[in-house]
């Protein structure tokens, strides 16, 4: 297949995404300007970092004076499935010259990974398959940018009755939703929620690492249980 299908392939098997994620590119705009990030500063997460709940957890973080290592260290749990996600992916890029593994790298997210991936593995492998994740990886660079640019610049026009504060929240919420698809992922999921109650009180926002955490861990002795009854 072509460079330009493959890389075409890519942009519409994530334009469905798009009305989950633009709407969430949207609230993050409002919460940078919110938590007395500049406009540019916010717009330099979205165009940078490129990782929406890392962005989300560092403005919330930010809002609330917490210490950099605290900041460092949540952002980087949060960031922690990127690293499952190279290696996931490595099998079909590891042959590209660097400066192509490093681009790829920056444009991988949750949705540009998942929709890529199923290119990669359900179908043939052909020299030209990385423009797919290029596609994809690009489509939702470019909605995510501009929804955090309207954010910025439209949201004090957006009323306050419409509770904008809740898509955030709403859009995790949905994300994991669809990826629990048996027990232990549900145990994680309600612990986790647990958790975030019952830490809810602690300082500098740490019931995130903690819940984080403790969610890990459990979904590490849950895994090893099943593995010891089979």
């Amino acid at each position: 297949m072509s460079r330009f299908l493959e890389f075409k392939n890519g942009c519409f098997a994530e334009m469905p995404l798009q009305l989950g994620v633009f709407p969430f590119g949207l609230a993050f705009g409002i919460l940078g300007a919110e938590s007395g990030l500049t406009q540019l500063q916010t717009f330099l997460l979205s165009s940078i970092v490129f990782a929406g709940a890392s962005q989300i957890v560092f403005a919330q973080l930010i809002a609330t004076l917490t210490p950099a290592s605290i900041i460092i260290g949540t952002v980087g749990i949060v960031n922690l499935r990127h690293i499952l996600y190279g290696i996931s992916l490595s099998e079909y890029l590891r042959e590209l010259p660097l400066r192509w593994r490093l681009l790829l790298a920056y444009l991988i997210t949750d949705e540009s990974f998942a929709v890529s991936y199923k290119r990669f593995s359900e179908n043939e492998k052909t020299k030209n398959m990385h423009y797919h994740l290029l596609g994809s990886g690009l489509t939702l660079w470019f909605s995510w940018q501009i929804g955090t640019l309207l954010g910025i610049f439209t949201g004090h026009f957006v009323p306050e009755s419409l509770n904008l504060e809740f898509a955030i929240p709403l859009t995790f919420i949905a994300v994991v939703a669809i990826s629990i698809k048996d027990k232990p992922k549900l145990a994680v999921f309600l612990i986790s929620a647990l958790m975030a109650v019952i830490l809810k009180d602690l300082p500098w926002n740490l019931w995130i690492i903690g819940s984080a955490l403790i969610a890990i861990a459990a979904g590490v002795l849950l895994s090893n249980l099943g593995k010891v009854k089979q």
